[in-house]
């Protein structure tokens, strides 16, 4: 199942995800970022620093809230970091809030714990495992087993005090019943309802976060709720399973009783030494010391997030730090152990873990060298190893780009570069004059036409006032109204120029783009070419002018022979008269 990702339409491939990902879970296709599930150990770190907050999770709120309306019983399984990070006046306000949701019973998850703690004393005192790494944190369990494979014999073969405390609600309340965890941790989803080690026994996970949203939606104020006692005994010190050394100082208070009771002999707890370490990177420095044979006999509480679970990325750390979370428990536990009956013995509460590594296949160093020179990198001074594109090295980043988890586009030093080359090409081979200017008209930016034009140097220039070199009232202008000016004529008569202007006003840095195109050799072939049809149309009248005085010089003598022929015609008609009447 797929727990948590990103929403891509929120996505802005800013890589911040990549870099916080210590194992790299995170595919980038198409510049959109995607949780890879099978490399993915759900700790919840890219979510937390993703400034576009495109994070999604895989919420059961809306599924709770139905088995609510149609009364089921369901039971709550509360993690036992809500006495620091909650907002309430008395523990048990917490309680009568959650029964307002309509709950049947609300049970503290340290009573689960209470078994898992016995679990892990009677692996001490066993003394049969060189080491010893508790298995409370899904987290650590899943980078155990997909990343430090060879330490999975060092899991602690039990289950998570919420699987425990699940499968005792269970045989408490009924099969049928649901359980629903709340606190601050997201790996809990997956193991509750992904694993098939431990699914069936927690129905339900909610988020501290998503709960807080949820009594807002009701108007439920904790701090003015009556208060109501948890469903379970008192668990005691295993309360202090969230904060740092809790788990082992709940084990070595349960060892203690244990011994006093003469319910253990006393002798496996001394020969391991006791080291709890939080936060994912002192967590694999550990790991890769294990792996190395450095540590024997050791006894380590390996929590995934940075002072224990009371920092877990599903708690809101606006109005509680988890250093005051952690006080706020502290203050409020009793340290020690609850002398809880045995777990039932129908329940089994060990859980058995094993290798889930993936298996990458690797590039040749040709392959990566060909991906390498794909981004401008021929040499080895050409590796930056920078870390922006989210992965340590660039060799790394090559061999992700080979294996599809990356894109070669991810390099930002190669695109600045390129993107910068492809402005310098068209900023310094462009026919046009181009200047950048401020609000205040001073000159930020100043191609290689633009020094041709006015006769002044970039240096000069990036010193100056537009003012000093041009007049400035349409600039003005386009600075008061935000109307740009497009290709308006505009002559520059002190450097014998006509140009178009362009002016554009630039909202984000409140400025102005302008853009001058020399049309001066196209106006004087212009008035060539106007000059030119002035002189044919001069010829042509002077042709017509001619015809005209042909053609009255031509009608002059037609109109002469014309009456000479008028003159004959008509004595000849009087002599042929006067022959008739002879």
């Amino acid at each position: 199942m797929k727990v948590i990702d990103f929403k891509p339409a929120s996505c802005k491939h800013c890589y911040k995800c990549v870099r916080s990902c210590s194992v790299k879970a995170i595919r980038v296709t198409n510049a959109q970022a995607q949780i890879m599930n099978e490399y993915c150990v759900l700790c919840g770190h890219c979510l937390e620093v993703c400034p576009q907050n495109a994070k999604t999770f895989a919420s059961d709120m809306d599924v709770v809230k139905v088995w609510l309306k149609q009364g089921d019983k369901v039971v709550v399984s509360l993690a036992p970091s809500y006495l620091g990070i909650l907002k309430y006046r008395q523990p048990g306000q917490v309680v009568d809030g959650l029964k307002k949701l309509g709950f049947y019973q609300v049970r503290e998850t340290a009573e689960g714990a209470a078994y898992v703690t016995a679990a892990y004393s009677r692996l001490l005192e066993a003394g049969k495992m060189k080491n010893i790494i508790t298995t409370c944190c899904p987290s650590i369990n899943d980078l155990v087993e997909k990343y430090y494979p060879d330490l999975t014999p060092y899991l602690a073969p039990v289950v998570s005090p919420m699987v425990a405390h699940g499968m005792l609600i269970k045989e408490l309340c009924g099969k049928n019943t649901k359980v629903v965890f709340i606190g601050p941790c997201i790996a809990k989803k997956e193991e509750a309802e992904g694993d098939v080690r431990t699914r069936g026994y927690v129905d339900g996970v909610i988020t501290f976060e998503e709960l807080e949203q949820w009594f807002a939606g009701e108007n439920i104020d904790l701090c003015q709720c009556g208060i109501q006692k948890m469903d379970n005994p008192d668990p005691k010190v295993n309360r202090l399973y969230p904060v740092q050394n809790g788990v082992i100082t709940s084990v070595m208070k349960n060892y203690e009783a244990a011994v006093s009771g003469e319910n253990l002999p006393g002798r496996g707890a001394q020969m391991y030494r006791k080291i709890f370490v939080d936060g994912i990177g002192a967590c694999r420095e550990l790991f890769d010391g294990m792996e190395r044979g450095e540590f024997e006999n050791c006894f380590i509480e390996a929590n995934m997030c940075e002072g224990g679970c009371i920092n877990g990325p599903a708690v809101n750390r606006l109005h509680v730090s988890r250093f005051k979370a952690k006080m706020n428990m502290e203050q409020q536990i009793e340290y020690e152990d609850p002398g809880y009956a045995p777990f039932p013995p129908q329940l089994h509460i060990e859980k058995m873990f094993y290798s889930r590594a993936n298996k990458d296949h690797m590039p040749t160093e040709e392959q990566i060298q060909v991906i390498l020179k794909a981004t401008g990198k021929y040499n080895k001074d050409q590796e930056l190893n920078c870390g922006a594109c989210g992965y340590p090295t660039c060799r790394d980043k090559a061999i992700a780009v080979f294996q599809g988890k990356a894109e070669q586009e991810m390099c930002l030093p190669h695109a600045y570069e390129k993107a910068h080359s492809m402005a310098n090409v068209v900023m310094e081979t462009t026919p046009n004059a181009i200047f950048i200017l401020d609000n205040d008209l001073k000159i930020l930016e100043f191609n290689r036409m633009a020094q041709k034009f006015f006769g002044i140097s970039k240096e000069d220039a990036m010193k100056s006032y537009l003012f000093e070199i041009m007049e400035t009232q349409e600039f003005e202008e386009v600075l008061k109204d935000h109307h740009n000016i497009l290709r308006r004529r505009m002559d520059l008569k002190q450097y014998g120029l006509k140009t178009l202007e362009t002016i554009v006003y630039i909202e984000d840095m409140d400025g102005l783009l302008c853009i001058l195109q020399d049309v001066s050799k196209d106006e004087e072939r212009l008035e060539k070419e106007y000059e030119k049809k002035l002189q044919m149309v001069g010829s042509a009248q002077d042709v017509i002018d001619k015809q005209m005085m042909v053609a009255q010089e031509i009608a002059g003598l037609l109109g002469e022979t014309t009456a000479e022929t008028k003159i004959i015609l008509s004595r000849l008609g009087d002599l042929i008269s006067s022959d008739e009447q002879d």
